[in-house]
């Protein structure tokens, strides 16, 4: 059973923490977050140290408590060091390329397809076959790097797609002849 409710979540200096009922906004050098969390957990702010405490023992209000607490976490590295995906693109002919806040791929279909930066993330181009996502939120960055993924998920036969960079495709033997 994980006990990662009851880790404590030092802040680094330059990070301010402000609650108002359920809202937590966190600020810090590289832009703010403020997201809304349960009642059922309760957060403390001694000094530079934020600790969580449940109301209850059911099952539900455990798994918030670990929950809430890596949340909360991920907001104070978002907005110190921020968050970033890399992605490859492997085929014949794949590229990425940057048009203004757009970004085109042209991967196999008969149309380029294009991704708009949402919102607080941004999107870079490297090289041809180089996709980077980064920004403060670990949820839209993580959601917007698999977006991009799924226009051409790496198929098992000869690998081509978009991947994340390291990730491992389990490659299957085609078919053979008589």
């Amino acid at each position: 059973m994980s006990r990662i409710g009851y880790k404590d979540v030092v802040l680094p200096e330059g990070v301010e923490v402000k609650t108002n009922g359920n809202a937590v906004t966190v600020k810090g050098p590289k832009g703010e977050i403020t997201r809304e969390f349960t009642d059922k957990i309760t957060m403390k702010i001694e000094g530079n140290v934020v600790s969580f405490d449940r109301s209850s023992d059911d099952s539900k209000t455990k798994a918030l408590h670990g929950t809430t607490r890596a949340n909360f976490h991920n907001m104070v590295v978002g907005v110190t060091e921020g968050f970033k995906k890399e992605l490859e693109l492997r085929g014949v002919g794949y590229r990425a390329q940057m048009k203004g806040n757009k970004l085109v791929l042209n991967v196999g279909y008969s149309h380029p397809v294009e991704f708009e930066a949402w919102e607080g993330l941004k999107l870079e181009t490297p090289s041809a076959t180089a996709i980077t996502v980064s920004g403060i939120s670990k949820q839209a960055v993580g959601d917007l790097a698999a977006q991009i993924r799924l226009t051409r998920a790496p198929e098992p036969y000869k690998g081509k797609g978009i991947r994340y960079v390291g990730e491992y495709v389990r490659r299957k033997e085609g078919k053979t002849g008589k």
